[in-house]
Order: structure tokens, then sequence, then C-alpha cells
């Protein structure tokens, strides 16, 4: 009932709800409600917000055939160039204004490559050539201005000046480098090859592969390393099982766009260990912890993990059918969200909720990290593997 399922929460959850947050006076979409569904329309833009809801669209349009989505996401994709995207300096903005002015001007790597993703597919769901050569325009910002010799530095002010990784340093740490930017260049990139094949943006995504191998991946801890100093040595105790399950099948998605059998060879046993690992430490059965820092384990569910959680297993099973414990937790971790993710008053998800189900109520609904990317492309996964 997998993907049957899925369709439908897609269609008569996730999309109406997204659909509803769209800012017609403004452009974009909105930008926040609290957890008792108070929308605030003057909330800061988050530029990966529209990024995300650009690049969802555009896929559930791939997929479905709906017009309505296409149009979804040219308003999104509309609202990118007209207010994200930096006419003077290059590259995007953190966020914006509810009114589409500049609010937070760092440019982030994160962020530069989450716009690439969204271009790439808006490009492949319109056929606008602009859409792709903006992807492409970012692309070679990221390599020239985003770049040391030893792999992707993070935050920037608006001129490209340095400034402090605060926006994706967490556990108090201060990270120069992550794993976690590290995987959504990846992404981006691939999506970008996916649909141009440019031969530039390929020796790139080799690259990372080899990153992901010879210095992220941990293989005596079974997991990746999380954040780094500026020469890619860990600077904290951590394994944080979203990020790791969600790795394995963006890897192999990239692995299998770019038909390199050498490569496939070497990021095989590395996607199987993580998922086997997560596998035993972190699902209990029926959802996944979030991570855990110096042996400590931080139980909560958030959303994001939980939808990770189901692409990962369905993944590892697809690429090895006698795995069939990974069908039943993709399974059984669908359940958990059913019952006690989803929010039953707007079928879009709880941020967070305990072990055993109970909301985080201090969690907002909508906010610039909270949008249709994971639990949307959970469902359009799932509909594309075919899966019951």
């Amino acid at each position: 009932m997998l993907k049957s399922e899925m369709k439908q929460h897609l269609c008569e959850g996730i999309i109406p709800f997204w659909k509803g947050l769209r800012d017609d006076a403004f452009g974009g979409y909105f930008g926040y409600m609290d957890f008792d569904l108070n929308l605030d329309k003057e909330a800061e833009k988050g530029c990966i917000l529209n990024s995300r809801i650009t690049w969802f669209f555009a896929n559930a349009y791939l997929i479905l055939k709906d017009e309505s989505l296409l149009d979804e996401a040219k308003h999104a994709y509309e609202y990118m160039k007209s207010a994200c995207l930096d006419r003077e300096y290059g590259g995007v903005y953190w966020s914006t204004t509810y009114d589409g002015k500049p609010l937070d001007t760092t440019k982030h790597t994160y962020n530069q490559a989450f716009a690439i993703y969204a271009l790439s597919s808006y490009y492949d769901a319109s056929g606008d050539q602009e859409a792709l050569d903006l992807a492409l325009q970012l692309f070679e910002l990221i390599e020239s201005k985003c770049t040391d010799e030893v792999g992707y530095m993070e935050a920037f002010t608006r001129d490209f000046g340095p400034e402090s990784n605060d926006k994706l340093s967490e556990n108090g740490v201060m990270a120069d480098k992550t794993m976690n930017t590290l995987l959504h260049v990846f992404e981006a990139y691939t999506e970008l090859y996916r649909v141009c094949k440019d031969e530039r943006v390929k020796a790139k995504l080799l690259w990372i592969l080899d990153t992901f191998a010879d210095q992220v991946y941990n293989p005596e801890l079974h997991r990746n390393e999380v954040f780094f100093d500026g020469q890619m040595n860990s600077i904290i105790d951590l394994h944080s099982y979203g990020h790791d399950i969600e790795t394995t099948w963006l890897l192999d998605r990239g692995l299998d766009i770019l038909e390199e059998p050498t490569y496939t060879a070497k990021l095989k046993p590395v996607n199987a260990d993580l998922v086997r690992q997560v596998y035993e430490v972190a699902f209990d059965g029926r959802s996944m912890a979030n991570e855990c820092e110096k042996g400590v384990v931080d139980t909560k569910r958030v959303w994001w993990v939980q939808a990770e959680t189901v692409v990962g297993f369905l993944n590892a099973y697809q690429r090895d059918e006698s795995q069939t414990q990974y069908l039943e937790a993709a399974r059984a971790q669908w359940e958990f969200i059913k019952e006690y993710v989803i929010d039953e008053r707007t079928q879009e998800w709880h941020s967070e909720v305990t072990k055993e189900g109970a909301p985080h109520t201090h969690k907002p609904i909508v906010e610039p990290w909270k949008c249709p990317y994971h639990n949307g492309r959970m469902c359009l996964e799932v509909i594309m593997r075919g899966i019951e």
C-alpha cells in the first residue's frame, strides 16, 4: 500500500496545504506558521524555503502531469529570480523580507546548491532555458568563490568575504566545512548534470564521491563524520542518523546518473555499511532516532529524518532484494508517520515528535527550513519506485 497511500497523501494533503501558502500579493510562499496554525504573512521568506518549493512543485508536475503544479513552480521560480538572486554580487541571499527585499544577505554554499537543485528541475519541467542558464551561473559561482584547495567552504558576506558558519554549525562547534553542505552540493550537481550533461559538473560529482568515500566516511565507526575544520578533520563525535540514511540514496541516485562502474563499485560497500549501521543502532522497529553525540542518543523523531528513513530503506532493499528487513522497516516507518507525524489538522507534518509520538508543540508547522522538500520528495520517490 506504500505507493497508493503516499500518492493519496501527496495529492490530498501535502500539495493542497502548500498551495494554500502561496503569496499572490508579494510573491513566493509565506514563511511561518506556528504550531497553533497562526500564519504570519509578514514573516521572513527563506530563500532555501522558496528554492525547495520550486523544486517540489516542478517535480510533482513531472510525475503527476497536473498543470496547476507547473503554475505553482513558476510562481516560486519568479520569486527566486526577482527577490532571492543578488543581481549585483551574484548568488542567492539567505532570506528576504515578506515583501521581497533582501533581509539576511549571507551567501551560503548550501543555499546556492539548493537554488541549482530548484532551477535544474524547473528547467526540466518548463523548458525555460533561462532557468538552466541561472543554474549554470550558480555552479560557476560555487566553483570560483566558494571553494579552496581542500573543498567547499560554507558562509560568506554578501560580496563573498569570509563569514562564520553559524547557520550550519550545531552541537556547540563552529565548523569550517560540513558533510551537510557537501551532500547537498552533490545533490544539486546531480540534478544539474542530469538535465545538461555538462562534463565540468560530472568532474565535480566524481570528486565529491571520492571525498565521501575517502574523507567523510569513517569505516571504523560505520558512519559519516559531520563537522570538520578547514582541512577536513572531524571536530566532534557525532553520528547523524538522518544524514547517513539520506546520503546513501542520494549517492546511489548520483551513481545511477553518472554511470561510472568504478565509482559504483567504490561506493556500494560504503552505502551498504551506512544503512546497516543506522538500521541496527538507530531504528527501533518503527521510527528513527535523530542523532548520537558523544554516546548520548537524541531520541526525538524529526520530520525530515523520518521521511529520509523511508526512502533510504526502500533504496537499500531495491539494491539488494535479499535484504527484506529494509522493506519492512520502510513500511513500519510509514505507519509511524501516518499515526504520529502527519498533523491531522493540516495534513502537513509536525516538525518533531517524541519517541512515543507526542508532538513538540513549541515547533512551528512552517518555518524557513520546513517545507515540502523531504516529505513531498518521499512521496514522489515511492511513486516513482512503484513499491506497494
